[in-house]
């Protein structure tokens, strides 16, 4: 499959990634060296295999319905940016952002999301993935990025990644029988 390149995040690291380096740091280093492409139809069964188990088992969305292949597909042709890469043949996650509210208004910010498969989180993939969204983002004219995170994970990764927390709206999601705060986090792009 040909996709457009978006983005190749390098990784200073890897010049200094010695023989001894451990899994995780060979992994961190792969992740980060790989390259974002734009998602098509054809990516929307692997975008969906990894977004069900997150909406379903997790708090990182408070929506409880999971996602039809059809929907998925119909979202990769709209007129916002999914972003997928390749892993040896299989997608460790993808990266999605969108129009944060549906007024002319505010269509110089977004918001965004970026899953990945269990066995890829805390090894670099994320940071790669953010630091491609970022960069597409700025350069189709967005000035912002945000996230409205519901865990405490998911707000470590964006602070670590450069998101300032702007507001915390407490009991706003209702998911697994409780009420669940969303923390409100943003990134100037430019």
């Amino acid at each position: 499959m040909i996709r457009r390149a978006v983005a190749a995040v390098s990784a200073d690291a890897a010049d200094a990634a010695d023989a001894d380096a451990d899994a995780d740091a060979a992994d961190a280093v792969h992740a980060a060296t790989a390259a974002a492409a734009v998602a098509v139809a054809a990516d929307a069964g692997e975008i969906v295999a990894i977004w069900n188990p997150v909406i379903r088992d997790t708090t990182i969305t408070f929506t409880p319905d999971q996602k039809p292949v059809p929907e998925d597909a119909a979202l990769i042709a709209g007129p916002d940016p999914v972003l997928v890469w390749d892993d040896g043949g299989m997608t460790p996650g993808f990266a999605r952002y969108f129009q944060l509210r549906g007024g002319a208004g505010d269509r110089h910010t977004s918001e965004h999301t970026i899953p990945l498969v269990p066995v890829r989180r805390g090894r670099g993939g994320g940071r790669a993935a953010m630091t491609a969204q970022c960069d597409d983002a700025a350069a189709a004219g967005r000035h912002s990025l945000g996230v409205s995170a519901g865990n405490d994970a998911g707000v470590a990764f964006h602070s670590a990644v450069g998101l300032r927390t702007t507001d915390r709206l407490p009991e706003v999601g209702w998911k697994f029988g409780r009420w669940n705060d969303t923390v409100l986090m943003m990134k100037r792009l430019g």
